[in-house]
Order: C-alpha cells, then structure tokens, then sequence
C-alpha cells in the first residue's frame, strides 16, 4: 500500500513538483485506484494554485463531478497499454496527462500522476464546455477568465511535460518498492530474531528452568509489567527477549537500557528525552526511550541502582503514561511495556529507605527468578554442547568435544559468574585446544582447574574437641563466602542452607562484620607500615592479606 501522506516529503519528487507547476503553470495531483485525490484539501486557503482552471474544477460546485471523472480517466488507464496518454478534460476546455506505472501485483496498476494543460477549443467545443459547466451548476464566467490566464504550451512543451510527469510517477514507484524490500527485509529479521527468543529455543532441562519456562508461557500473552531477578549472567536479558517477541508488541521495538552505566542526570535524558538548549551540549531537541520504545518493549536492566528522584519519574509514566522531556514543560503520551531486571533484593532495598515500596508494587506486577547455574547444573552439559557447537560452526572448525575429566572439573566449578562465564570459558576452550579435537582439563582456567584443592582449608585442626575444630571451619567458611558473595547475606545463607537470621548470629558470633573486618585490616596495614618505615636495607614492605 501507498502512504501518500510520505509523498510530499520525498524530495526528487517535491523538486520535480516545484519544476512542474513553476515552469508549465500545471497542478499536479496523486491520484489512488478509486480515483480519490490524495494529499489534497479543498478548503486549503494558503494553496498557491499556478493553474487556475484546475482550482475551478476543484470548487465545491464541480468537485463531485471533477472526482467522477478522474475516477474514469483511472479506469481507461489501467485498461490502457500505454504508460502515459493525454485525454481531455470533463468540459472540453482542459486537457489531462496521464501516467501509469503497472508494477506487478504490489501496486496493482495505480494511476500515479496526472496533471492539467490547456488546448486552444473551438467554438462548437466551447459552447459545449458552457453547457456541461451550467448543467454542474458552475459559474461560467469564471471558467472564462480561468481560461483566459492559462499559457498555451507548444507541442515540444506538451513532450517535455510529460516525460517530467512519468518521471514523478517513476520516484513514486521506486520509493515504494524500496521500501516494500526493506519492509520484507524487516520482517524477517523479525521472524528470526523471534524464533531465536522463542521459549523453546531456550536451553535448560532442569526443574528450575522447567519451572520458568511454564511460568513464560502463561505470561507471553499479557501486558503486564515484568520483573526478573537473578544474579548477573543468568541471561535476565535473554528472557527479557523472549517476553518481547512472544507477545503482541514483536513487530515493534525492543528497547534496552542499562540504569546502572548512566549518572541520574544523563539517565533522565536518555530515558525521556531533552530539549534543545535544557543543558550544556543538549543542541538539539533528542527522543527519549520511551518514545523510542512507543508501542513496544523498554527493558530496564540494573533497576537497583535507579536512584531515588529517577525512581519517582519512573513511578509517573508507568501510572498515567505519560512523561515529560528535560527542558520542557509539555507532557507526551507513550505506550510502553517495561520490563525490570535486578541482582538485588530490592525488599532489603525498600527496608534500607533505598528503593520506593511504591515502585517495586508497580513493577514487580509478575516475578520471574531466573535460578543460578549451580542449583541447575544437569544443564552444564547441554550448554556446553550447544555453546560448542556455536563456536566452532561460527569459527568454521570440526566440532570439538571435552573431555570426561574436563567435565568433572567444570561441573564441580561453583560457577559465579553462571552461563556467560561458562559461555566464555567454552569460548576460550576452542580457541586455545587448537587442531585437537579432544580438549583436557589443563586447558581450563586456573579458577576452575584447581578449584577441588583450593576449596580445602588449610591449617584446620585435625586434634583437640570436635566442637572447636567445626566452629573454626564454621567461621572460616562465612568468612570466605562473605568475601566471595561481596558481603550479600542473603546469597551467603541461601549457600549454606540456613536462614539469614541464623546466618546474621553467627557473623556476630566470630566477629565477621565488614566494618569490624576493615578496621582490622586498616590497622594491620598501618603495623605494617610502621613497623618497617626503619628499613634501610631498600626491601619491600610487607602486604597485607
């Protein structure tokens, strides 16, 4: 289909417009398969008409009849084999160029351009015209002195003239059926893209991943606002994905954004948009991802780190809609679906004054967990295969296979960066096992080939009470989770299979806290520093653990 409103902004099309009607005093009208003037308003006062019998055709009074007989001239021109022909007008004073472009079945033969000259008439063709004109109720009088301004154009004009009009219709057809491929083009992408995030192509046979998938299911129809916890590299974006292109909005945009790599003032931009001079550098007017994002999907990744006056703005669209630029005053309306992404808990978040109840109410609409590798770890093997195979397909190189004791030690590897650290590692794995078709452990990172004999605390007591020996290990392994889940609590209790309470007792219990741990560390370095500020020898200062 033609959008002819885009017409009178291609500009090949408007400069042989301005050719037309400047140099031959022509009009020029688009025309569609009905024999309806599009782009045209009868009551356009600031029209500078350059032909003024085609602006009498056009008055009210001749209007109906004028629209008849275009519509007759579409249909003899479809009927027709020539691509352009002149006809005379309803009433015998005008006569009318022609143009048609037949392009298959996408166009369906469409009468593209016309436009009007004169011809010098005969009496008897004259009286005709007059009684034509009366008979539509027109004044004749002003067809007259319409008549009597028009330039009469030589025959090589009337040539030229209508090689002008076949080439406008030519950048009609080209336009569209450039268009028309890149639409396809699009649409295929899309089908692609949409079969790559389809719930099915998701990778995982584990309960956990059974569980999300049902859940996927059961939500892909809806408009609800979406979030998704889960640590970092659990592929959070992914699902996000797949929400996008099973629901109704697939055909429009996806929209990402990461919350946490903006400042408050740069994310307020970027999210909704500024006005041409509201800050320094700000030198034109910049949609935000909201509109950017109207009538399709905006996925907030890292909303934990949103701070609190973004949290309020957020709040606003996502109640009435509606937001306001940087710089303006005037609000816009959006039709968005947000999705939200976080590895924090935002419930602690909410109890430390950090996050809005409000907001997490309104977003947290449906919760989707997207459960960690290690509490799915039947699915190492099947991401190692598919990750395997990707990467050699890609690299164009046979397929490579790991070894049994390489999948021992991946399997036993916590894996606390989850599948894109996994992913990385298959990666890595390719290209360093070279032309060897088998890939043995000692190709695997340092972490994950030595972590059986790293996991093994030395110095425990292996004599004495067995009580002391398991509070040791006990403060020894939360020291040492602590560190690795950067002091998360939640995370570390959830390790250890107990409650966070119980977890928060026993921290208090060895003296674990990070504040108290830190001073201690301060005061060790300070020691250290102080105790060998009388060294001459130029060796090194001792480091702190």
């Amino acid at each position: 289909m033609i959008n002819w409103e885009e017409l009178k902004h291609i500009h090949v099309i408007r400069k042989l417009q301005t050719i037309l009607t400047q140099w031959f005093s022509t009009e020029v009208f688009f025309v569609d398969e009905r024999g309806v003037i599009r782009n045209f308003d009868p009551n356009d006062k600031s029209r500078d008409w350059k032909n003024p019998l085609a602006r009498e055709f056009t008055r009210e009074k001749t209007r109906e009849r004028f629209f008849k007989h275009v519509s007759e001239m579409n249909e003899k021109a479809l009927k027709s084999d020539k691509k352009s022909f002149v006809d005379k007008g309803p009433s015998g004073f005008e006569q009318v160029i022609v143009s048609r472009i037949a392009h298959g079945n996408d166009f369906h033969g469409t009468v593209y351009a016309f436009c009007y000259l004169d011809h010098k008439v005969d009496p008897v063709e004259k009286e005709q015209a007059k009684k034509s004109l009366e008979e539509w109720g027109a004044d004749w009088s002003a067809f007259e002195v319409a008549y009597s301004k028009l330039r009469i154009l030589a025959e090589g004009e009337r040539k030229y003239l209508g090689e002008l009009v076949d080439l406008v219709a030519e950048e009609i057809v080209t336009y569209h059926t450039e268009i028309a491929k890149r639409q396809e083009r699009i649409d295929a992408l899309t089908s692609e893209i949409g079969g790559r995030y389809s719930y099915g192509n998701m990778i995982g046979k584990s309960k956990p991943m059974q569980e999300l998938y049902a859940l996927l299911e059961k939500i892909k129809s809806s408009e609800s606002t979406v979030l998704i916890n889960g640590e970092n590299g659990t592929g959070k974006e992914l699902i996000a994905k797949a929400l996008h292109y099973n629901s109704s909005r697939k055909d429009m945009p996806f929209v990402t954004v990461n919350c946490s790599a903006f400042n408050e003032n740069l994310l307020d931009s970027e999210l909704f948009g500024h006005m041409k001079g509201s800050f320094t550098g700000a030198v034109r007017d910049k949609k935000g991802l909201f509109e950017v994002a109207h009538r399709g999907t905006l996925f907030l990744d890292e909303i934990g780190d949103m701070s609190p006056t973004m949290q309020v703005k957020l709040l606003r669209v996502l109640q009435e809609g509606t937001l306001t630029p940087v710089g303006s005053t005037d609000q816009k309306k959006v039709d968005v679906r947000v999705l939200a992404a976080t590895n924090k808990n935002l419930k602690e978040m909410i109890e430390e004054g950090t996050f809005r109840e409000d907001l997490y109410y309104r977003i947290n609409v449906i919760n989707l967990v997207v459960p960690p590798l290690r509490d799915r770890k039947e699915d190492i093997p099947v991401l190692i295969d598919h990750f395997t195979a990707r990467g050699c397909k890609e690299k164009d190189i046979p397929l490579k296979q790991l070894s049994k004791r390489s999948l021992e030690k991946i399997y036993d590897y916590p894996w606390p960066g989850n599948i894109r650290e996994l992913e990385n590692e298959v990666e890595r794995l390719i290209v360093l096992s070279g032309d060897d078709k088998m890939v043995g452990p000692e190709l695997l990172s340092t972490r994950i080939r030595e972590h059986g004999e790293n996991s093994k605390v030395q110095g425990v007591r292996v004599a004495g009470k067995l009580k002391d020996a398991l509070e040791e290990l006990e403060m020894v392994m939360i020291k040492e989770g602590l560190k690795r889940t950067g002091w998360n609590k939640s995370r570390l209790a959830k390790e250890l299979g107990i409650s966070r309470a119980g977890l928060i007792m026993k921290v208090e219990k060895y003296g674990l806290d990070k504040r108290k741990l830190m001073r201690q560390a301060a005061a060790a370095a300070a020691a250290a520093n102080g105790g060998s500020s009388g060294n001459d020898d130029g060796g090194s200062h001792g480091e702190v653990a």
